[in-house]
Order: C-alpha cells, then structure tokens, then sequence
C-alpha cells in the first residue's frame, strides 16, 4: 500500500484547493492509501525555540508526514505568494527533516495567469528542505468555483483525469 499525504494550503471550508484534493482521494486506485491532513489550522506559529518540545499538532503532523510515501499539496496563492499557514507547515518540517527525499508534488488549480507564485514559492521552498520534486510533473488543473459539486467534489472529466495521472506519476516515483 503506497500512503500519499494529501495537504491543502487553504483554511477556507469552500476551498477549491481543498475539493481539488478530496477529488483526488475519491479518485485513488487500489493500493493507494490518499490521507487527508486536516490540522493546518491547528499549527502553533512556528518558532524554533519550540521545535521538539511535542505541541500535539506538530507531532500529528510529523507522525503524518513520517508514515507517507508521498506528499500532494495543493494551495492557493496569497499576496503573490504561498498562504502562511502553509509556509507555517513547511517551517515545521525543516528542523526533522520531515520531507526530506520524500517523493513530493503539487496541483495547482487557480485561474490562468494567476498561482505561479504560489508554485514558484512552493517548489523553491521543496527544494530547501530537500524535497524529492519534479516540478514538470506538477499539474495546472484550473477548477472554477462553480465546478464543484454539492459532494465537494470536483465533477469535470478534464480535472479528474488529470488529478488521476497527476496521483499515478507521485505514486510511480515513490514505489520506484
């Protein structure tokens, strides 16, 4: 069984970065456990002083991190940038080395023309911690608001089969 850790860099209950990802686990083939990370919102501030002293958040975190295979981000892009909640996330994973080497990808489902500094945020903060990441294999998938159905799903053919090869190109890196 391949776990692929999926995280959302949005807070916001109507996400549709969030639907973008639980279309992903909906879509998982069989022998691909997609985990949901729910606790971004739950992250202290990161500080360095406090890195080990076990907040639970940060250890279900990492104890998250530590059983996946592979990490799918999806998030969107804030003030020209990656949200702080996730870059909150990412700080915690410096000092443990948590992606480290872990196969890692992202889906990027803003608008043409917007959400390239979010993924250009993203990828350059993966490669600092050391990320196994193949940028090229990332997917820009845009999903409008009205694409999402009543489930909280994605319903577009176009997004699901590109969520799908997206998930088979991160699995195919970790199991490889």
């Amino acid at each position: 069984m391949t776990v692929v850790l999926l995280i959302s860099g949005s807070t916001r209950s109507a996400s549709t970065n969030s639907a973008a990802l639980r279309t992903v686990q909906a879509l998982a083939a069989d022998g691909v456990d997609a985990r949901w990370f729910d606790g971004l919102a739950a992250l202290p501030a990161f500080n360095p002083d406090d890195d080990g002293t076990g907040h639970p958040s940060v250890l279900a975190l990492r104890e998250q991190l530590s059983q996946a295979d592979a990490v799918l981000f999806c998030t969107p892009e804030y003030a020209g940038t990656l949200p702080g909640s996730l870059k909150n996330l990412l700080d915690w994973t410096v000092g443990n080395a948590d992606l480290y080497e872990k196969p890692t990808a992202w889906i990027n489902v803003a608008a043409a023309g917007r959400g390239e500094g979010a993924a250009a945020t993203l990828a350059l903060v993966l490669g600092y911690v050391g990320a196994d990441m193949v940028p090229d294999e990332c997917a820009r998938l845009p999903v409008g608001r009205d694409e999402v159905g009543p489930d909280g799903l994605v319903a577009t053919a176009e997004f699901r089969s590109g969520a799908a090869e997206a998930l088979n190109r991160l699995v195919t890196r970790a199991t490889a």
